[in-house]
Protein backbone atom coordinates (compact mmCIF):
# COMPACT_ATOMS: atom_id res chain seq x y z
CA UNK A 1 0.00 0.00 0.00
CA UNK A 2 1.16 3.27 -0.88
CA UNK A 3 1.32 5.90 1.77
CA UNK A 4 0.85 9.16 -0.64
CA UNK A 5 -2.43 6.72 -2.52
CA UNK A 6 -5.18 9.39 -1.46
CA UNK A 7 -7.84 7.30 0.80
CA UNK A 8 -11.01 5.98 -1.54
CA UNK A 9 -14.34 5.65 0.23
CA UNK A 10 -15.53 2.19 -0.43
CA UNK A 11 -18.89 -0.09 0.23
CA UNK A 12 -18.12 -3.60 0.77
CA UNK A 13 -21.53 -5.70 1.27
CA UNK A 14 -21.70 -9.29 2.17
CA UNK A 15 -23.73 -12.58 3.04
CA UNK A 16 -23.19 -15.78 4.55
CA UNK A 17 -24.18 -18.39 6.76
CA UNK A 18 -24.03 -16.71 9.95
CA UNK A 19 -21.48 -17.38 12.61
CA UNK A 20 -19.11 -16.07 15.10
CA UNK A 21 -16.22 -14.00 14.44
CA UNK A 22 -17.67 -12.51 10.68
CA UNK A 23 -17.81 -9.12 12.02
CA UNK A 24 -14.15 -9.41 13.94
CA UNK A 25 -12.71 -10.63 10.62
CA UNK A 26 -14.06 -8.14 8.18
CA UNK A 27 -13.17 -5.51 10.49
CA UNK A 28 -9.70 -6.66 11.21
CA UNK A 29 -8.95 -7.21 7.35
CA UNK A 30 -9.92 -3.12 6.90
CA UNK A 31 -7.89 -2.52 9.86
CA UNK A 32 -4.56 -4.29 8.59
CA UNK A 33 -5.36 -1.90 5.50
CA UNK A 34 -5.45 1.07 7.12
CA UNK A 35 -9.29 1.43 7.09
CA UNK A 36 -11.46 3.97 9.07
CA UNK A 37 -15.05 2.21 9.48
CA UNK A 38 -17.23 5.34 8.55
CA UNK A 39 -20.71 2.98 8.51
CA UNK A 40 -21.71 -0.51 9.26
CA UNK A 41 -24.98 -2.28 9.47
CA UNK A 42 -25.42 -5.79 9.96
CA UNK A 43 -28.13 -8.38 10.72
CA UNK A 44 -28.87 -12.26 11.00
CA UNK A 45 -31.98 -13.56 9.32
CA UNK A 46 -32.95 -16.27 12.39
CA UNK A 47 -35.08 -17.75 9.45
CA UNK A 48 -33.17 -18.05 7.11
CA UNK A 49 -29.52 -19.21 8.87
CA UNK A 50 -27.99 -15.94 6.86
CA UNK A 51 -26.15 -12.75 7.62
CA UNK A 52 -25.69 -9.80 6.09
CA UNK A 53 -23.25 -6.50 6.29
CA UNK A 54 -22.50 -3.36 4.61
CA UNK A 55 -19.67 -1.70 5.56
CA UNK A 56 -18.11 1.81 3.99
CA UNK A 57 -14.86 2.50 4.84
CA UNK A 58 -11.98 4.81 3.93
CA UNK A 59 -8.34 3.62 3.20
CA UNK A 60 -5.42 4.00 1.13
CA UNK A 61 -5.52 0.55 -0.24
CA UNK A 62 -5.71 -0.39 -4.02
CA UNK A 63 -8.85 -1.80 -5.19
CA UNK A 64 -6.42 -4.73 -6.05
CA UNK A 65 -5.34 -5.24 -2.56
CA UNK A 66 -8.57 -4.96 -0.96
CA UNK A 67 -9.63 -7.31 -3.54
CA UNK A 68 -7.21 -10.20 -2.38
CA UNK A 69 -7.91 -9.66 0.99
CA UNK A 70 -11.24 -9.81 0.97
CA UNK A 71 -11.88 -13.02 -1.32
CA UNK A 72 -9.23 -14.28 1.66
CA UNK A 73 -12.48 -13.26 4.18
CA UNK A 74 -14.55 -14.79 2.08
CA UNK A 75 -13.46 -18.33 1.23
CA UNK A 76 -13.34 -18.72 4.83
CA UNK A 77 -17.07 -18.03 5.59
CA UNK A 78 -18.12 -18.85 2.05
CA UNK A 79 -18.97 -15.37 1.31
CA UNK A 80 -21.49 -13.91 -1.39
CA UNK A 81 -19.61 -10.13 -1.52
CA UNK A 82 -19.29 -6.72 -3.26
CA UNK A 83 -16.73 -3.96 -3.55
CA UNK A 84 -17.58 -0.61 -4.84
CA UNK A 85 -16.72 3.15 -4.25
CA UNK A 86 -19.36 5.41 -2.23
CA UNK A 87 -21.33 7.77 -4.86
CA UNK A 88 -20.32 6.08 -8.02
CA UNK A 89 -23.52 6.41 -10.38
CA UNK A 90 -24.53 3.12 -11.93
CA UNK A 91 -25.49 3.03 -15.18
CA UNK A 92 -29.21 3.02 -15.69
CA UNK A 93 -31.57 1.74 -18.23
CA UNK A 94 -35.09 3.81 -17.69
CA UNK A 95 -37.81 1.99 -19.33
CA UNK A 96 -41.40 3.59 -20.02
CA UNK A 97 -44.75 3.52 -21.75
CA UNK A 98 -46.87 6.62 -21.51
CA UNK A 99 -47.38 7.62 -17.54
CA UNK A 100 -44.37 10.63 -16.94
CA UNK A 101 -44.44 10.68 -13.02
CA UNK A 102 -41.75 8.47 -12.48
CA UNK A 103 -39.09 8.97 -15.29
CA UNK A 104 -39.82 12.62 -14.72
CA UNK A 105 -38.81 12.12 -11.16
CA UNK A 106 -35.89 9.87 -11.94
CA UNK A 107 -34.46 12.23 -14.00
CA UNK A 108 -34.71 15.59 -11.83
CA UNK A 109 -33.18 13.69 -8.85
CA UNK A 110 -30.20 12.59 -10.54
CA UNK A 111 -29.78 15.95 -11.92
CA UNK A 112 -30.67 17.61 -9.09
CA UNK A 113 -30.38 15.54 -5.87
CA UNK A 114 -26.79 13.46 -6.63
CA UNK A 115 -29.13 10.32 -6.80
CA UNK A 116 -26.23 8.19 -7.57
CA UNK A 117 -27.45 7.18 -10.97
CA UNK A 118 -26.27 7.66 -14.51
CA UNK A 119 -29.23 7.58 -16.90
CA UNK A 120 -27.49 6.23 -19.92
CA UNK A 121 -30.94 5.67 -22.20
CA UNK A 122 -34.72 5.43 -22.12
CA UNK A 123 -36.63 2.76 -23.77
CA UNK A 124 -40.31 3.35 -24.45
CA UNK A 125 -42.81 1.39 -25.86
CA UNK A 126 -44.48 4.32 -27.34
CA UNK A 127 -43.34 7.80 -28.48
CA UNK A 128 -45.31 10.18 -25.67
CA UNK A 129 -42.23 10.68 -23.77
CA UNK A 130 -39.65 10.91 -26.03
CA UNK A 131 -39.56 14.73 -25.44
CA UNK A 132 -39.16 14.82 -22.05
CA UNK A 133 -36.11 12.31 -22.48
CA UNK A 134 -34.57 14.75 -24.90
CA UNK A 135 -35.51 17.78 -22.35
CA UNK A 136 -32.62 15.62 -19.86
CA UNK A 137 -30.32 15.50 -22.92
CA UNK A 138 -31.05 11.42 -22.82
CA UNK A 139 -31.24 9.14 -25.49
CA UNK A 140 -34.39 7.61 -26.60
CA UNK A 141 -35.12 4.26 -28.08
CA UNK A 142 -38.71 3.43 -29.38
CA UNK A 143 -38.88 -0.33 -28.55
CA UNK A 144 -42.81 -1.10 -29.75
CA UNK A 145 -44.22 -4.22 -28.37
CA UNK A 146 -46.90 -6.16 -29.98
CA UNK A 147 -47.66 -10.24 -29.31
CA UNK A 148 -45.83 -10.85 -32.10
CA UNK A 149 -43.31 -9.08 -32.09
CA UNK A 150 -42.18 -9.21 -27.82
CA UNK A 151 -39.61 -11.39 -28.47
CA UNK A 152 -38.11 -9.25 -30.93
CA UNK A 153 -38.02 -6.07 -28.94
CA UNK A 154 -36.67 -7.91 -25.63
CA UNK A 155 -33.41 -8.73 -27.94
CA UNK A 156 -33.45 -5.30 -29.00
CA UNK A 157 -33.38 -4.56 -24.92
CA UNK A 158 -31.04 -7.54 -24.38
CA UNK A 159 -28.75 -5.73 -27.08
CA UNK A 160 -29.08 -2.32 -25.42
CA UNK A 161 -28.13 -3.67 -21.82
CA UNK A 162 -25.29 -4.78 -22.88
CA UNK A 163 -24.09 -2.15 -25.52
CA UNK A 164 -24.72 0.71 -23.05
CA UNK A 165 -23.14 -1.40 -20.22
CA UNK A 166 -26.36 -0.82 -17.80
CA UNK A 167 -25.70 -2.13 -14.43
CA UNK A 168 -30.13 -1.32 -13.45
CA UNK A 169 -32.90 -1.34 -15.79
CA UNK A 170 -35.65 0.57 -14.06
CA UNK A 171 -39.58 -0.33 -15.03
CA UNK A 172 -40.98 3.54 -14.54
CA UNK A 173 -44.61 2.50 -14.98
CA UNK A 174 -43.38 0.48 -18.17
CA UNK A 175 -46.74 -1.64 -19.02
CA UNK A 176 -45.51 -4.17 -20.37
CA UNK A 177 -44.59 -7.79 -18.72
CA UNK A 178 -41.23 -9.11 -19.35
CA UNK A 179 -40.71 -12.71 -19.99
CA UNK A 180 -39.62 -15.40 -17.21
CA UNK A 181 -35.94 -15.92 -19.23
CA UNK A 182 -35.16 -11.90 -19.45
CA UNK A 183 -36.34 -11.87 -15.14
CA UNK A 184 -34.06 -14.93 -14.83
CA UNK A 185 -31.24 -13.38 -16.71
CA UNK A 186 -31.66 -10.20 -15.15
CA UNK A 187 -32.40 -11.23 -11.84
CA UNK A 188 -31.73 -8.67 -9.14
CA UNK A 189 -30.83 -5.73 -11.90
CA UNK A 190 -34.75 -4.83 -12.53
CA UNK A 191 -36.87 -2.61 -10.05
CA UNK A 192 -40.59 -1.85 -10.81
CA UNK A 193 -43.34 0.32 -9.29
CA UNK A 194 -46.93 -0.48 -9.45
CA UNK A 195 -49.85 0.71 -7.02
CA UNK A 196 -50.64 -1.14 -3.95
CA UNK A 197 -54.23 -2.05 -4.80
CA UNK A 198 -53.19 -5.56 -6.26
CA UNK A 199 -54.42 -8.50 -6.21
CA UNK A 200 -57.82 -6.67 -5.20
CA UNK A 201 -58.34 -4.14 -8.18
CA UNK A 202 -56.62 -5.60 -11.12
CA UNK A 203 -56.92 -4.79 -14.78
CA UNK A 204 -58.13 -1.10 -15.99
CA UNK A 205 -59.31 1.56 -13.52
CA UNK A 206 -57.77 0.26 -10.68
CA UNK A 207 -58.18 3.65 -8.92
CA UNK A 208 -62.05 3.99 -9.95
CA UNK A 209 -62.11 0.48 -8.65
CA UNK A 210 -60.74 1.51 -5.38
CA UNK A 211 -62.67 4.93 -4.93
CA UNK A 212 -66.11 2.71 -5.89
CA UNK A 213 -65.04 0.12 -2.90
CA UNK A 214 -64.44 3.26 -0.78
CA UNK A 215 -60.21 2.78 -0.02
CA UNK A 216 -58.78 4.27 3.10
CA UNK A 217 -55.32 3.73 2.21
CA UNK A 218 -53.54 4.53 -1.38
CA UNK A 219 -50.16 3.06 -1.17
CA UNK A 220 -47.27 2.02 -3.79
CA UNK A 221 -44.72 -1.23 -3.51
CA UNK A 222 -41.44 -1.12 -5.48
CA UNK A 223 -39.56 -4.37 -5.92
CA UNK A 224 -37.34 -6.64 -8.00
CA UNK A 225 -38.82 -8.17 -11.12
CA UNK A 226 -39.04 -12.18 -11.35
CA UNK A 227 -41.10 -13.88 -13.11
CA UNK A 228 -43.89 -13.84 -10.64
CA UNK A 229 -45.96 -10.81 -11.32
CA UNK A 230 -45.44 -7.90 -9.48
CA UNK A 231 -44.37 -10.55 -6.59
CA UNK A 232 -40.67 -10.59 -6.83
CA UNK A 233 -38.60 -9.27 -3.11
CA UNK A 234 -39.86 -5.97 -1.68
CA UNK A 235 -37.26 -3.03 -1.61
CA UNK A 236 -39.59 -0.45 -0.41
CA UNK A 237 -43.58 0.60 0.41
CA UNK A 238 -45.39 3.36 1.21
CA UNK A 239 -48.97 5.00 1.79
CA UNK A 240 -51.09 7.48 1.99
CA UNK A 241 -54.76 8.15 4.25
CA UNK A 242 -57.50 9.32 1.93
CA UNK A 243 -61.40 9.51 2.52
CA UNK A 244 -64.84 10.03 0.92
CA UNK A 245 -64.16 13.41 -0.05
CA UNK A 246 -61.48 12.26 -2.27
CA UNK A 247 -62.58 11.86 -6.32
CA UNK A 248 -60.63 9.40 -8.77
CA UNK A 249 -58.67 12.08 -10.20
CA UNK A 250 -57.74 13.16 -6.43
CA UNK A 251 -56.37 9.42 -5.59
CA UNK A 252 -54.64 8.95 -9.05
CA UNK A 253 -52.91 11.96 -7.92
CA UNK A 254 -52.24 11.01 -4.72
CA UNK A 255 -50.92 7.54 -6.23
CA UNK A 256 -48.83 9.16 -8.73
CA UNK A 257 -46.60 10.57 -5.72
CA UNK A 258 -46.50 8.15 -3.79
CA UNK A 259 -45.18 6.05 -6.58
CA UNK A 260 -42.59 8.77 -7.22
CA UNK A 261 -40.95 8.86 -4.14
CA UNK A 262 -41.42 4.89 -3.53
CA UNK A 263 -39.55 4.30 -6.96
CA UNK A 264 -37.03 7.20 -5.96
CA UNK A 265 -36.14 5.69 -2.15
CA UNK A 266 -35.94 2.57 -3.78
CA UNK A 267 -33.46 2.93 -6.68
CA UNK A 268 -31.46 5.21 -4.42
CA UNK A 269 -30.98 2.41 -2.17
CA UNK A 270 -29.85 -0.01 -4.65
CA UNK A 271 -27.79 2.12 -6.39
CA UNK A 272 -26.19 2.58 -2.85
CA UNK A 273 -25.31 -0.92 -2.04
CA UNK A 274 -28.19 -1.09 0.51
CA UNK A 275 -30.32 -3.82 -0.69
CA UNK A 276 -29.21 -7.21 -0.12
CA UNK A 277 -31.45 -10.16 -1.45
CA UNK A 278 -32.49 -12.51 1.42
CA UNK A 279 -34.40 -15.58 -0.89
CA UNK A 280 -37.82 -14.00 -1.23
CA UNK A 281 -37.19 -10.96 0.78
CA UNK A 282 -34.94 -8.23 0.92
CA UNK A 283 -32.30 -6.73 3.84
CA UNK A 284 -32.38 -3.28 3.16
CA UNK A 285 -30.12 -0.86 5.48
CA UNK A 286 -30.92 2.61 5.40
Amino acid sequence: MNDATAATHWIITLSCPDQPGIVHAVAGMLAEHGGNITESQQFGDPTSGLFFMRVQVESRASRDELTTAMSQVADQFAMTWTLDVVGRRIRTLVMVSKAAHCLVDLLYRERSQRMPVDVVGVVGNHRDLEDIAAFYGKPFHHVPVTKDTKAEAEATLRGLVKELDVEVVVLARYMQILSDELCRDLSGQIINIHHSFLPSFKGAGPYRQAHERGVKIIGATSHYVTGDLDEGPIIEQDVERVDHSRTVEDLVGIGEDVERRTLARAVRWHAERRVLLDGRRTVVFR
